[in-house]
């Protein structure tokens, strides 16, 4: 464990408690210059849009599962064409091909906590290490497991800060944020996928249910592995 990360991080999260996203992504890029990664999944590009605000050419990740829905692709490429970011694609070490080879087909659907591992966490894990800190969009209204996430943590698995500009907001929040500033937005925000992950493990959401319902629909199963 690093202490002065520990530190350095719950110092920060007591003074940006109630900071804007874009001070504390101002904050985060002057303590950590290139060290510094934003992670997205592109279900809009809200957070790299903020990003590009306060660290002009930053590194923003994307996970690319091999799984993930063309739409997902297409804003994907559009967030990377239209800001000033550094798109980075981290593939797992398999093709899906590769895993289907060694594990069977359609993992997901049989081992979906084994799926997430291989083809998410351990490539973030691999990608994260040459970083001191990640920004994430996890919102605390988005699922009770992310419901005290604060704005700057200390990620003791990877040894790194955390830092979730984003996590006060509300989904009106975001809307707003993204109809004000022109963000773009997955197309399947728009027909029934408020949380869009895998194509695979991700139905859509009937009105008035829970956003995040559609993930592994049936399984019990509500975070990938990332965030835990």
């Amino acid at each position: 464990m690093s202490t002065d990360l520990k530190t350095l991080a719950e110092e920060a999260n007591e003074r940006l408690a109630d900071a804007s996203p874009v001070e504390v992504l101002s904050w985060a890029r002057e303590t950590f210059g290139d060290e510094l990664v934003v992670t997205a999944s592109m279900a809009d590009g809200a957070l790299p849009h903020l990003a590009a605000q306060a660290a002009p050419g930053v590194d923003v990740l994307f996970l690319d599962t091999g799984y993930h829905f063309a739409e997902t692709i297409g804003t994907r490429d559009a967030v990377a064409a239209t800001l000033p970011i550094n798109l980075i694609n981290a593939l797992p070490k398999q093709t899906v091909a590769e895993q289907d080879a060694e594990y069977g087909e359609k993992l997901h659907d049989r081992d979906p906590n084994t799926c997430c591992a291989l083809r998410k966490v351990e490539p973030l894990n691999r990608y994260l290490s040459g970083y001191k800190a990640w920004v994430t969009g996890i919102r605390r209204e988005e699922a009770p497991t992310r419901a005290n996430t604060p704005v700057v943590e200390y990620d003791e698995k990877r040894d790194m800060v955390k830092l979730n500009p984003i996590a006060p907001w509300t989904q009106a929040d975001l809307d707003e944020y993204i109809a004000d500033n022109g963000v773009l937005v997955n197309l399947l925000q728009y027909d029934g996928y408020p949380s869009i992950g895998c194509e695979p493990c991700t139905q859509r959401v009937a009105p008035g249910e829970d956003p995040r319902s559609g993930r592994w629909a049936g399984t019990g199963k509500v975070e990938c592995g990332l965030h835990t």
